[in-house]
C-alpha cells in the first residue's frame, strides 16, 4: 500500500455484526495500522481491543462508532492525538466535536469508513 493511514477505531467491538468490527477487518485487509478502543477487551483479526486510553503517536484518522453522548468523555483524548481527520460514521455525527476539531486544524468528515475504503477514497 502506498499510503497507510494509522487509524484509531473508537467504539470497537468483537461482535461481527457491528460496523466497527467490519471497519477493523477492512482496514487490516488494506494494510492500514489499526488501534482499537472499546468498552470490552477483545481481538479482531489480531488487533487487540483496549479499554484504556493509550498514548499514541502519528494517528492519521480517528473513526467514531460512538453516539455523541458516548463521545463526550473521549473528546479531550481525541483532540490530544492531533489526528489529520475525524470520521463521524452514521449515528456518530457531533457538531460540537466537529467545531472543536476544526479549531485545531483537524478535518471533521461525516462519512462511512467502510464506503470510503471500498471506493478507494480513504
Amino acid at each position: 500500500m502506498a499510503n497507510p493511514k494509522k487509524t484509531l477505531v473508537l467504539g470497537a467491538s468483537e461482535n461481527p455484526s457491528r460496523y466497527s468490527n467490519l471497519a477493523i477487518k477492512s482496514l487490516v485487509s488494506r494494510q492500514h495500522p489499526v488501534v482499537a478502543i472499546g468498552k470490552k477487551t477483545g481481538d479482531v483479526m489480531g488487533v487487540p481491543i483496549q479499554t484504556n486510553l493509550p498514548e499514541l503517536q502519528d494517528i492519521d484518522t480517528v473513526t467514531l462508532y460512538l453516539s455523541p453522548e458516548n463521545q463526550r468523555a473521549y473528546i479531550p483524548y481525541i483532540l490530544s492525538l492531533k489526528p489529520k481527520r475525524i470520521i463521524f460514521n452514521p449515528g456518530a455525527e457531533n457538531p460540537e466535536l466537529a467545531k472543536l476539531a476544526l479549531e485545531q486544524q483537524i478535518y471533521p468528515q461525516e462519512a462511512c469508513t467502510l464506503v470510503l475504503l471500498s471506493t478507494g477514497q480513504y
